[in-house]
């Protein structure tokens, strides 16, 4: 008996089928056994390493190959009819095109494989929020990891029914085997000329090839859950966006809901899983990542976490600048490119210890006296959201939770003060598509010092990002006095010993605090060329040990140096061209006019 009667699917896998040719085929149901089964035939074949069982239980470390580390931006494609369509900031390449060079290599690519139909749920199963995936997949790494990080199985299948709509993801590492031929333990990818991550946003289909890392291949992630969605979410009326939400609790009992966007390994999961340091307020993680947000029947913009686990990068997280990740880590998780220890558990750069030996994310011997890294600055952990001590009860609510204040921010080390409020939501806008940020080692291909990255959703746009910033202002215009408050953080400024000057982490409460208060009518602020700002006296600093001339320093504006980046933000907006908002262009002379006159 079929699992589906669905027939647009059912002929969809034999089409695949027939042009891949695996040895079999497999639906996925998502359950422990299969993820047992699964991962004890990785440890078999030398892929996968059991992690001690006392230490770490149920979890895996796999390492992958050298050259198949981290998103691969220029072998990343928006493919529509247009190439107006796509826009300025992404790789245009013709489907027509596109479709014949990919069919060549998907052509017996599975060869020697299982091909696993993978059904998923991006949000709580049966959510009006939520959309249905199947991923077509080779790798049996990709199914593990999306049965943490999506919702797989049957239930996912009933809900699609005999005739609803799904996004088709289909993805291959891209390295068939002869007859006898197996992997010998070894990652397998395609070279990187071969790679290629393909979106059709006008067909809602997904193809990706050669690639076994991360957002390539777990097609759940960047690809379904925001360059697709963020096409699909423009047509429908809602938004996709690269952003943590999570719950602030005042000591009153009173909630707030905040979705922050900051670029990859910027600090989006620090702050959704953060120990607040001001007294009696409390955080609820409800995602680190990914927002879907639709505007409920109230009129308020109501907000679910599509994944159900954190894909977070490892080296950096520890108990000071994250507690939680480290307490939801400690089983039933999935580590890649990390140090493994003599004792069989994992370790990584600025771990809360230095481990004295161990095996490098390469496979080679490794000590503090390598002079190499020991895991690959963008080795990852994969686990299971219900796992983090601070996740909210509320976090798989399928209608969502309503939305008071964005935040967008990047890592800059200078010019961005530590905080501002913009004046109305057209300037939150302007705000976060001018964001700007220090490159990260979460894409492979990033050369320059300073990367502008509108909302964090540069690589993430699966449209022309002139449509995607006039979509914001429209939704603005539909949510009217419902607005969230828009905020702008900078965590990272540097003083003349390059150290950082804000202590961050659980101190960054304070700054959230006042963005509530701001939201409640209680704080203060001061209206500056920037937008509105606290004072020093508007932030709870009670117990901080911090300079109060510190904390002014970073709360000032250098008009000389916003000037100075005129050009900058010009030369990033000009390609853009027709599809400039009007709305963004009186923004833009509006903050330069503040910026030299007022």
């Amino acid at each position: 008996m079929s699992v589906t009667k669905h027939k647009e699917l059912l002929a969809w896998v034999e089409e695949i089928q027939a042009m891949c040719k695996p040895d079999e085929v497999v639906w996925c149901d998502g359950t422990k056994e299969e993820y047992d089964r699964l991962m004890n035939e990785m440890v078999e074949s030398g892929m996968a390493i059991k992690l001690n069982e006392d230490k770490r239980p149920n979890s895996f470390l796999f390492r992958s190959d050298p050259s198949d580390v981290a998103r691969v931006e220029d072998r990343t494609y928006i493919a529509t009819r247009k190439q107006v369509d796509a826009g300025p900031t992404n790789n245009w390449i013709d489907p027509v095109e596109l479709k014949k060079t990919m069919t060549e290599l998907y052509d017996g690519c599975m060869r020697g494989r299982t091909m696993f139909v993978i059904p998923f749920s991006m949000g709580p199963v049966g959510s009006p929020i939520a959309k249905v995936g199947i991923e077509i997949t080779d790798s049996p790494y990709v199914v593990v990891n999306m049965h943490i990080m999506t919702r797989v199985g049957q239930p996912v299948l009933d809900v699609l029914g005999e005739d609803g709509q799904f996004i088709p993801c289909l993805h291959s590492v891209g390295k068939p085997l002869g007859p006898g031929e197996s992997d010998n333990g070894q990652w397998p990818c395609a070279p990187i000329e071969k790679k290629y991550i393909a979106h059709f946003p006008e067909e809602n289909l997904i193809w990706s090839f050669g690639s076994g890392y991360g957002g390539n291949a777990l097609l759940g992630k960047k690809c379904l859950a925001l360059r697709i969605a963020s096409a699909l979410a423009r047509r429908e009326g809602w938004m996709a966006e690269h952003m943590l939400i999570l719950r602030l609790t005042s000591p009153e009992g009173k909630q707030f809901h905040i979705a922050a966007a900051f670029p990859s390994a910027c600090g989006k999961t620090n702050l959704a899983m953060m120990v607040p340091t001001v007294k009696d307020w409390k955080v609820e993680c409800i995602g680190d990542d990914i927002a879907w947000m639709k505007i409920g029947p109230d009129g308020t913009l109501r907000a679910i976490n599509p994944e159900s686990g954190f894909f977070g990068v490892a080296p950096g997280t520890n108990y000071k600048t994250n507690p939680m990740a480290m307490e939801t880590v400690k089983e039933n998780s999935i580590f890649t490119n990390c140090v493994l220890t003599d004792d069989g558990d994992i370790w990584w750069e600025d771990m809360d210890y230095v481990a004295e030996h161990g095996i490098d994310w390469k496979g080679n011997e490794w000590t503090p006296d390598s002079g190499r890294n020991g895991a690959h600055p963008n080795a990852r952990f994969t686990t299971p959201a219900a796992q983090c001590p601070i996740i909210s009860e509320n976090w798989e609510d399928p209608a969502g939770v309503p939305i008071d204040i964005f935040i967008f921010g990047g890592r800059r080390s200078d010019v961005m003060p530590l905080v501002h409020e913009a004046v109305d939501w057209d300037h939150g806008v302007f705000m976060g598509a001018s964001a700007a940020s220090e490159p990260t080692a979460a894409a492979l291909d990033v050369k320059k010092k300073i990367r502008r990255d509108p909302m964090a959703m540069l690589p993430f746009a699966g449209y022309n990002i002139g449509e995607y910033w006039q979509h914001w202002f429209e939704m603005g215009d539909k949510l009217g006095d419902k607005q969230p408050k828009i905020f702008y953080v900078n965590w990272f400024r540097r003083d003349e010993n390059r150290k950082f000057i804000w202590p961050g982490f659980g101190e960054n409460s304070r700054i959230l605090k006042w963005m509530c208060e701001r939201v409640d009518g209680k704080a203060d602020a001061v209206e500056t060329p920037l937008g509105f700002m606290p004072q020093v006296k508007d932030i709870d600093i009670d117990g901080l040990d911090m300079d109060t001339k510190a904390l002014e320093g970073i709360l000032e504006i250098d008009r000389e140096a916003f000037v100075s980046e005129f050009e900058d933000l010009d030369e990033f907006m000009q390609p853009v061209g027709d599809k400039l908002p009007k709305r963004m262009k009186n923004q833009i002379e509006r903050f330069k006019d503040r910026m030299k006159n007022s």
